[in-house]
């Protein structure tokens, strides 16, 4: 891996804007570029992606990013290119590409205009994939989501089990694996299923200042819960304080209470509650039970 940027500050201003890193990004992205193997375990929101945008722009070559999501793909690319004046920086190949979509794809990253290559784990087995990439000058590997590797396995995700095989087939260099779930026994199977034993491992804290949780009973759900409430695309969404909220059934997520009655008789009614000064769903929850 050839670096073409040797401050990482200087390439986060450049490319990003931004004046400073989030906790131990620069740790993360020194030990990638450095060539080594690398494991990140860090909070949904806690910047992960950053860990490997940033290297791939600042090495030579083309990272491949491999991303189990079709939408998770297209929301990375947006983004990246958000911050590029040309969109051929990034790009994805997967099964929602027309064969001539595709073709231009590959164009670009063989031209060398494309710094990161997202692709499906499945489109990665594919033989024509595999002897594409292997005419590309690779600088990493970055496996995102990597629990998949552990908690779904064969059982949902087998693909990612071969990722270590296919990667040393295409061309033998770095890896790193991100995820924000992962249990010291999933951590071990991830580092054995990708054959990193000997990574550096760095573990972000998960505490967030930003996020609350808060239980209450549900003693009075008409005094404490419902007050005014809207019906609005077949959920109920009761509106309190300023907050807005999401009420749904533990055991039938996807079919809401049909009747105010069923609601308040239900035991097993769950109420979300978001601050509506946070654009992120979610942060600050308030749940009764």
């Amino acid at each position: 891996m050839k670096i073409i940027e040797k401050s990482a500050i200087s390439a986060l201003k450049q490319h990003f804007g931004f004046e400073q890193f989030r906790g131990r990004q620069e740790e993360v992205i020194k030990s990638l570029i450095s060539g080594k193997d690398t494991f990140v375990i860090m909070p949904t929101g806690g910047g992960k992606s950053m860990c490997y945008q940033l290297p791939a722009l600042m090495t030579s070559g083309t990272a491949l990013v491999v991303s189990p999501l079709i939408a998770l793909m297209k929301n990375q690319v947006d983004a990246i290119r958000g911050h590029c004046s040309d969109d051929s920086i990034a790009h994805y190949l997967n099964s929602s590409l027309t064969k001539s979509e595709s073709n231009k794809v590959k164009e670009d990253v063989l031209n060398g205009k494309t710094k990161l290559l997202y692709i499906a784990p499945e489109s990665l087995t594919r033989v024509h994939n595999i002897d594409f990439l292997k005419q590309i000058n690779i600088s990493f590997v970055a496996v995102d989501e990597a629990h998949c590797i552990s908690e779904w396995g064969h059982d949902f995700r087998p693909e990612y089990r071969k990722l270590k095989s296919i990667i040393e087939n295409i061309n033998s260099v770095p890896i790193i694996a991100l995820t924000a779930t992962a249990t010291p026994k999933v951590q071990l199977d991830i580092q054995k299923n990708l054959g990193m034993q000997n990574a550096s491992v760095f573990k972000d804290s998960f505490n967030r200042d930003n996020l609350f949780y808060e239980v209450r009973p549900k003693f009075n759900i008409e005094k404490d819960i419902i007050l005014p409430v809207k019906w609005d695309s077949k959920i109920f969404v009761p509106y309190n304080y300023g907050y807005f909220a999401f009420v749904y059934n533990n055991t039938k997520l996807f079919n809401p209470p049909k009747s105010m009655d069923e609601l308040i008789n239900s035991t097993q009614a769950r109420i979300v509650i978001q601050d509506p000064r946070t654009s992120t769903p979610g942060l600050g929850l308030l749940t009764w039970i």
